[in-house]
């Protein structure tokens, strides 16, 4: 083989194993997500609904908004008259879903404004949302009588003649509910 041919074919080789594992990463990455089973909802940030947004009034305090939308989540020292509320959650099967508010005070801590806070999910639709995948699957049961047939019956559920009562608790193994009767003083 000359050179040339040589460094034609290693290009060759080089071309086609690169394309391999290109194919390889998609076709494992598509048996990877056909059989993963169960991914857990990743919600981050703070939480904010967007009843919560609405009840936001111009000139409320500082500890007001607190008191309605909890700590902020990024405070910054240089921007002390802003505050920003940032929420993301991570569902299976669901492209990230990234939530932002934030909240302007002017230089007497009163609420200015809030900008972001118009595609807040409501409550109810968050609660929803997490109590999707929280309900598991609950197989049915059925088992037929001669399935049933092949275990002996348990003594709770044999049938109890109306004539027996339940017999007393042996004397002296509890103790008395009240004083026993006497002198009192």
């Amino acid at each position: 083989m000359t050179l040339d041919r040589l460094k034609n074919t290693a290009a060759l080789a080089a071309a086609l194993t690169l394309g391999a594992c290109a194919s390889v990463n998609d076709a494992t990455r598509n048996v990877a997500d056909a059989v993963t089973l169960y991914r857990p909802d990743v919600v981050q940030g703070n939480f904010v609904s967007g009843e919560q947004a609405q009840a936001l009034k111009p000139g409320m305090t500082r500890l007001q908004v607190r008191d309605l939308l909890g700590t902020p989540l990024l405070a910054s020292v240089f921007h002390a008259d802003r505050w920003d509320y940032v929420f993301t959650m991570q569902r299976q099967g669901v492209p990230p879903q990234h939530f932002r508010l934030t909240i302007y005070f002017n230089k007497d801590g009163a609420l200015e404004r809030s900008e972001g806070g118009g595609d807040l999910p409501g409550e109810n639709e968050f609660a929803q949302h997490i109590g999707e995948q929280a309900k598991p699957k609950v197989p049915v049961l059925q088992a037929s009588q001669e399935q049933l047939d092949r275990f002996p019956p348990s003594p709770a559920s044999a049938p109890v003649a109306a004539a027996e009562e339940p017999a007393p608790p042996p004397a002296g193994s509890y103790p008395p509910l009240e004083p026993a009767s006497g002198p009192t003083h």
